[in-house]
């Protein structure tokens, strides 16, 4: 990247931050590196880079150790860094998903994705499952602690909607006996273990936590990246009004 940035003779300029000090990555809920921003823009995941999980060789520049992977990258860089100079902002926003919350909110797949898992108990998850329900689904990690509070609240509002809200809990890159242990205390939760296709067929999830809500139609009708402090307020003015709808 600093070989790119470079070529631009003091034009642009590099910075190398930690993502736990950082305050994009944290606007962006990024918890894995190496995470690119041109501007404000996130432009480069580390699904890009084959850094997900073990054996991910789909990546725009993956295997990484290949030059040719290397080459893509510095070109799509530099060809992003130009539309930035020539004033395309709102270009590279919409190339790469958007870039605020509001973006966010309308990210994601149109409708619910076939899940194709199996849950901690041992029995399969499936889309079916939810017909005609509201639908949240939470991807998480064990070595997430804003998940935590997330997922406690959750469960509360699982526990006090019954059937007509179903709560889905995918958890990603985490210990199966740390996950087990968070799922017992939430019963009303359905729990599984996402896979990295799991996290394509929502949209290249890599933020945790990340929270989608979804129609009794199975429609998209809410998105989250990360931990805003509103993010309750937010998701729960959705799920309520969708609750509400169906009682009318």
């Amino acid at each position: 990247m600093k070989e790119v940035v470079d070529r631009y003779s003091g034009r642009v300029v590099f910075v190398s931050e930690n993502f736990g000090e950082s305050k994009l990555a944290e606007r962006f809920g990024v918890t894995r590196y190496p995470a690119v921003f041109v501007g404000e823009v996130l432009v480069a995941r580390p699904r890009d880079f084959g850094f997900f999980a073990t054996g991910e060789t789909s990546g725009r520049y993956t295997p990484w150790r290949d030059p040719a992977s290397h080459e893509r990258f510095t070109q799509d860089l530099a060809r992003m860094i130009d539309m930035a100079l020539g004033g395309r902002m709102k270009d590279l926003r919409r190339e790469r998903g958007g870039d605020d919350a509001a973006a966010n909110d309308a990210a994601g797949p149109a409708s619910l994705p076939e899940l194709n898992l199996g849950d901690l108990a041992g029995g399969p998850l499936l889309r079916a499952d939810f017909a005609g329900r509201v639908v949240v689904v939470e991807f998480w990690a064990s070595w997430c602690p804003p998940c935590r509070s997330t997922l406690g609240w959750l469960g509360t509002l699982a526990g006090r909607h019954g059937d007509d809200l179903a709560v889905v809990a995918l958890a990603m890159e985490s210990d199966e006996a740390q996950v087990r242990e968070v799922a017992a205390s939430s019963p009303s939760v359905r729990w599984a273990i996402a896979t990295p296709a799991t996290a394509l067929a929502f949209g290249d999830v890599i933020a945790v936590p990340t929270l989608f809500v979804f129609d009794r139609s199975g429609r998209t009708a809410f998105v989250s990246y990360g931990a805003p402090p509103d993010l309750h307020a937010r998701a729960g003015a959705v799920i309520e009004s969708l609750l509400e709808e169906a009682e009318r």
